[in-house]
């Protein structure tokens, strides 16, 4: 295992082991400051050195270790009637994102998606707020659609966001209920990338290499919030939302049109 993980330190320049390096670093601190985000960060600079394929599988099982930091405090914390509803439902809708990604294409419901929560950031900005009367329906709704982006897209997070960050409450209970809901967007990405072999030992042993630097990222998050951080939190999260949906829609267009 040694003689693998030097193989393929080795196989890096120092630049590129530092910008990996400093990645997992942010997207650690970011995890723990706002509770999303991370993996994005993740997938986009790891994209360009190891490819999407590995990029992807590293950044679900690296984020494994932070998000079992973060969740016994968010589940003190959370509404367990947004986590729930929107967790099971989650769980329920993922496994037909594979349908989706081959009977739609992937660069439609990214464009959908990002439109939809840059709508909801600017929404959010002006202070709207989810209606007292809205139940468990409409979580159900969001986490089925979540579930599906995630399956199909890989981008569930940025909607259950939006929604968490609409509905009243502390900015501790926001960032509590956001947590647990990207901790299930998390888990129910594990089967499927297992299914699909994406889980090889060079992902693996990379992801084992990671995780220490994305832990001691989240740690720094998470202490920064429970700080002076909780004051900027909202900002900060829809700062965060509208960056990833202008991204995610760039990107995706991009892919569109040159398909």
């Amino acid at each position: 295992m040694l003689a693998a993980l030097e193989g393929l330190i080795s196989a890096q320049s120092y630049p590129v082991l530092a910008l990996v390096g400093g990645t997992m670093l942010l997207a650690g601190f970011v995890r723990g400051f706002v509770g999303f985000g991370a993996s994005l960060i993740i997938v986009m600079v790891l994209s360009i050195v190891y490819g999407p394929v590995v990029a992807v599988p590293i950044a679900t099982l690296s984020g494994l270790p932070p998000m079992v930091q973060l969740l016994p405090n968010a589940i003190r914390v959370s509404e367990r009637s947004f986590v729930l509803p929107f967790g099971l439902a989650t769980f329920v809708a993922a496994p037909f994102g594979t349908w989706f990604l081959i009977s739609t294409a992937p660069e439609i419901m990214k464009i959908a998606i990002s439109v939809f929560v840059l709508l909801m950031v600017v929404m959010l900005y002006r202070g709207w707020k989810l209606p007292s009367g809205s139940g468990t329906g409409l979580l159900v709704g969001v986490g089925i659609a979540s579930g599906l982006v995630q399956g199909s897209a890989g981008v569930g997070g940025p909607p259950a966001v939006a929604i968490a960050l609409s509905r009243s409450g502390s900015t501790a209970l926001q960032r509590a209920n956001v947590i647990g809901a990207v901790a299930a967007l998390s888990l129910c990405s594990l089967l499927p990338l297992w299914f699909h072999g994406l889980f090889t030992r060079d992902v693996v042993l990379i992801s084992l290499l990671l995780f220490p630097l994305y832990v001691a990222g989240t740690w720094f998050g998470a202490r920064f919030f429970s700080g002076s951080g909780h004051r900027h939190f909202r900002n900060a999260a829809l700062v965060l939302l509208a960056v990833i949906g202008v991204a995610t829609l760039a990107l995706a267009v991009r892919d569109y049109l040159a398909g």
